[in-house]
């Protein structure tokens, strides 16, 4: 709780992954790859209480071993590969509230941001609190700066993705962020519906970009296991 207002962590980790099999228990240095979003969870000074939403009894398994609670399991029709973080969002709160449970906030903590540290979630909390809005995203500044991306049409000609000029010196770039899928939090009110789009949640949170990290791909993993390292 912070300042009055009560916060859930989400972490959804549904057991089909196909880049990398049981991607969010694998064991990375010792540990489920899932438990270092639940520690980073449980170090938080302001969140109340932390659900897994997961189809997988074998992931229930792991992450009640870690801290966390699984109250329920997820519906297989919201745990496909084209199921909706939002739909799994929602049934989450719902579910909670017939068992009792409501809340102010919602914060998503994805398994797959695992360098994320329980100071950028309180910190997320606090901001959020204090500014007053619904909604909050965690950005990283972006290594290949958008001034110098560009489209290809059919006919080979080039466009700048950005409308203006590209004849800037590196230092003088403009800065430019880019969600990095590590926090989101929502207020839990009308607008938390299945309309709702995480990414473009109005609040910035800005992140170094040394924890940003989405473990996707077995190469994703040995990056990740270089940074825990020091490396």
């Amino acid at each position: 709780m912070y300042k009055g207002k009560t916060f859930l962590v989400i972490i959804p980790a549904r057991g089909g992954s196909k880049g990398i099999p049981n991607k969010n228990i694998i064991d990375v240095e010792g540990k489920p790859l899932i438990k270092y979003t639940i520690d980073a969870a449980i170090e938080s000074k302001y969140v109340d209480r932390i659900v897994v939403s997961t189809d997988s009894e074998v992931i229930a398994k792991v992450s009640v071993e870690s801290g966390a609670e699984v109250p329920f399991l997820r519906p297989a029709a919201l745990s496909t590969d084209s199921a909706k973080t939002i739909d799994a969002l929602i049934h989450a709160v719902n579910t909670l509230k017939e068992q009792g449970s409501t809340y102010d906030y919602l914060v998503l903590l994805q398994p797959t941001q695992p360098l994320r540290q329980s100071y950028h979630i309180d910190e997320a909390i606090e901001k959020i609190v204090e500014i007053g809005t619904d909604s909050l995203v965690s950005l990283s500044p972006v290594h290949e700066h958008p001034i110098l991306m560009r489209t290809i049409n059919k006919q080979g000609m080039v466009s700048n993705l950005l409308k203006t000029s590209s004849t800037v010196r590196r230092q003088d770039f403009p800065d430019y962020y880019k969600v990095n899928g590590s926090i989101y939090i929502n207020k839990i009110n009308e607008k938390f519906d299945e309309n709702l789009s995480l990414n473009d949640n109005k609040l910035s949170y800005i992140m170094e970009e040394k924890y940003d990290i989405d473990i996707d791909e077995p190469f994703d993993l040995e990056v990740f296991k270089l940074k825990l390292r020091g490396e």
